[in-house]
């Protein structure tokens, strides 16, 4: 049975995540170790934990996740959010 895509070799340096653009994460943040992409992904759990956490009324952990939020949305150079009814702006 024949296979409809054939199996090649890998470069040994290639890497399964790659940020689209390294260059300038790097430039911007020479110690951060992540790439644009686990950033993204990092931000989008922090806000699904957030929203997960507001439905169950526990502040301690909204403000935890809308610190992380924000700093995550810091280090991507993106709209910062507020979170006035915790009283983080």
């Amino acid at each position: 049975m024949g296979y409809k895509y054939q199996l090649t070799d890998l470069q040994p340096d290639m890497t399964a995540l790659v940020s689209l653009n390294q260059e300038t994460t790097a430039a911007q943040n020479p110690d951060n170790t992540f790439t644009t992409g686990q950033s993204w992904g990092a931000l989008r759990k922090a806000w699904k934990g957030y929203r997960i956490a507001k439905v169950q009324a526990d502040d301690v952990k909204m403000r935890e996740y809308a610190t992380k939020i924000r700093k995550i949305q810091t280090e991507l150079n993106v709209t910062v959010s507020s979170f006035p009814h915790l009283n983080i702006a």
